[in-house]
Formats: C-alpha cells, structure tokens, sequence
C-alpha cells in the first residue's frame, strides 16, 4: 500500500522526510546493522546523523505504514495518498518538540519500541478521522456519534466485518460502564488494543504504561472477557 521509504534529516529539532527510490530500500550504512532499532533510536537522538535517521525510518516505516492501514479501514477505503500522510504525521509527532515522545520512551524489552510505534501510529489515524468528523459535522459531537459514523464509512466490508465492529463497540462500551477498580481505564485500554486493533499479547505488555508481564495482560483480557459475558448473560 505504502510506496518508498523516507529519507530523513534531522535539524534543529524537527524531522525532514523526502522520499527514497526504491532502489535505496536495502540499509543505507552497513555499519549500523548490528544496532537493535532502540539502540539507533538513541543513535539517532544523540547525533542527529542523517544517514542514522534514515536508517531509523528505514526499519520503522513498515511497521507504522501497516498499522495505519489496518487503522485506516475502520474509517474509509485506504489510499496511498491518505496512508502516506498519515505516516508522516506520525513521524511528526514523534519528533515534535524536539523528539520528546521518543525521547521520553523507555524500553523495557528488546522489541517495545515497535509496540510504541504502533500505539502511536493508532492514535495519529484516530485523531485524523476524529477531527475530520468533527470538523464537517459541526463541534460538539461526542465519541460514540464519531465511532457510529467510522462503522457507517465501512460501506466495503462484510457483513461479518460489520457485526464483530458493532459488538466490540456495544461490549467496550459496557465495559466503561461496569469496569471499576484503580486499573479499570488501563484495562479497557488493554481490551481495545488487543480485539479491536490487533496487538499481541506480549506487544500490550511492552508497552510503557500498560506495566504488566503477557502473562498479566492475558489474565486481563480473560478476566475482562468472563466479566463481560456475565453482564451481557445477566441483561438478556
């Protein structure tokens, strides 16, 4: 879907992109092949080399080009135009105000960078979509008028597509409702990234604020499915 690569230069804390040819899709300097994406990250934060970047942006592209995508066809039929601009939104917001977000990023596994990227790259279409919304139908729509009108753009999915979204949102909506406890507001987090955006197991658990090993993150989700059969058993 997504077309080549991004080059990259980093200047005064911003990130310029341009398009690679194709023929540059293979690594950019075979001396940062060693390098783990976290530890370019902090290669590329500490030096703001250009080859670095592109190379950062290299490896992460697909990753975020792919959530986008997944992310986009709850709203509208991808483009290459739409997909492309959302990946470059969300390599702004990674970097804006000087790299913060990936600045402030921890890694607390080998590959909870590409979790965080996904997570970033979901909110990046969501607040497109929201924003695109709220902007032709007038202000003050709330989040479930703005989710009613993404299942109604999804005109080319199938009709079992079409119920498995409705259920999830009448189930996470009754779990906003029944869900208590200091964690209630993490675990309907955990719920949406792993049935309606697709995330692992273990890419939840990488992420920096979820805290909790696969292991907790399963239990959550079993924890959360038996109780929401309950509610919906007991009100049939």
């Amino acid at each position: 879907m997504s077309r080549a690569p991004f080059t990259a230069a980093a200047t005064n804390g911003t990130l310029t992109l341009a398009r690679m040819g194709t023929q540059t899709a293979e690594s950019t300097d075979p001396t940062l092949n060693h390098l783990n994406l976290y530890d370019l990250l902090l290669l590329c934060l500490q030096s703001r080399d250009e080859l670095s970047w592109t190379e950062f942006i290299r490896r992460s592209q697909p990753v975020i080009a792919g959530v986008v995508v997944k992310a986009v066809r709850r709203w509208t039929r991808p483009s290459v135009s739409l997909v492309d601009d959302l990946v470059q939104d969300t390599y702004l917001k990674l970097c804006a105000n000087d790299f913060r977000a990936l600045r402030q990023f921890v890694c607390r596994h080998d590959s909870a960078i590409f979790g965080f990227l996904k997570v970033v790259a979901l909110n990046v279409v969501q607040d497109h979509f929201r924003l695109s919304y709220s902007q032709k139908r007038g202000c003050g729509k709330d989040g479930e008028q703005l989710e009613d009108a993404a299942i109604l753009r999804v005109a080319n999915s199938s009709t079992k597509d079409i119920e498995r979204t409705v259920l999830l949102k009448e189930i996470e909506d009754s779990l906003a409702i029944y869900a208590a406890g200091p964690h209630s507001a993490r675990d309907q987090k955990i719920f949406s990234l792993y049935y309606r955006h697709g995330l692992t197991l273990k890419e939840i658990a990488q992420l920096p604020d979820i805290e909790l090993t696969v292991k907790g993150v399963e239990s959550t989700v079993l924890r959360m499915c038996r109780s929401i059969k309950a509610k919906l058993s007991y009100n049939l």
